[in-house]
């Protein structure tokens, strides 16, 4: 098995016409890998990781909130040697109301509209999830990434990493909705892989992680920027053409100021040396 994979022929496992259904082939090569003899799913969806089960002769536990288990509320009662887990690609594919059933439940997270509040969701279940593990165990998540008004969000990058991170598998995506879609404009890359990350419980007491934290910050208060960059920046804050007052406006009372009692003069000093900028007018410069 490599690190890329592409299995173009699904197999005969699960149910090929349920929306996001996996192939089977992925279990099968990492069961080759990792030789476990049980295997849990629950977010089992068409319920492939118990055809595969059956396929191999191992035994399975396989749920899903289509069948009443709600990985959220429910405890979970196995203690598990490898766990499969196919998280829906936040809001992507609507499930309960859509793919199932005629009502939306309350736990699925297909319907979260927050992508941030999605993630939080989605690492409350890796946790209760891998609590469950034994010294040892694995959890194979397979998971993508999803496009939106310019912005990639990533599962992958922002999904809390339990244990010891063992592998990280690119899968190629097949038979995708969105390749026959025609776009107005081609001026975007197309998402045509999955992930899968593979994450090791050895400690079953100390648990190291890592975690993705989003925040914000003003480069008007970083004292590394150089002044240049710092004045770049505040001009194209201002449509790239200001007076001398409005971007001193803009620099006053920050933390890169308070580091030099001369600003004003650097501001000058910077505007006339760098040949990023030009003068217009008296007092009123421009970003080229």
């Amino acid at each position: 098995m490599n690190s890329i994979v592409n299995y173009k022929d699904r197999g005969n496992f699960g149910k090929n016409n349920y929306r996001g259904n996996t192939t089977g082939k992925i279990l099968l090569d990492l069961h080759k890998i990792y030789k476990f003899n049980e295997i849990s799913d629950y977010m089992s969806g068409s319920f492939t990781t118990k055809d595969v089960a059956n396929h191999l002769k191992i035994s399975s536990n396989c749920y899903d909130l289509n069948v009443g288990f709600d990985l959220i509320d429910n405890n979970i009662q196995e203690r598990n040697e490898f766990i499969f887990w196919h998280p829906p690609y936040w809001d992507i594919i609507k499930y309960s109301g859509n793919v199932y059933g005629n009502q939306i439940l309350k736990n699925d997270l297909s319907h979260i509209k927050d992508y941030y509040e999605f993630v939080k969701k989605l690492n409350f279940c890796l946790t209760k999830q891998f609590n469950t593990l034994e010294k040892g165990g694995r959890i194979a998540i397979l998971m993508a990434d999803v496009k939106k008004n310019k912005k990639l969000y990533s599962m992958l990058l922002d999904i809390n990493k339990l244990g010891t991170t063992e592998q990280i598998i690119i899968k190629q995506q097949n038979n995708c909705m969105s390749d026959d879609k025609i776009y107005s404009n081609n001026n975007f890359i197309r998402i045509a892989h999955e992930y899968i990350l593979i994450l090791r419980k050895d400690n079953p007491l100390i648990i190291p992680f890592s975690i993705t934290k989003t925040d914000f910050f003003d480069i008007r208060d970083s004292l590394k920027i150089t002044w240049k960059d710092l004045v770049a920046n505040v001009l194209e804050n201002l449509n790239k053409k200001a007076y001398l007052n409005e971007i001193y406006n803009k620099i006053e009372g920050h933390k890169k100021c308070n580091s030099n009692k001369n600003w004003k003069e650097k501001i000058r000093q910077t505007l006339q040396e760098n040949k990023i900028f030009y003068k217009i007018d008296r007092g009123l410069w421009g970003l080229k």
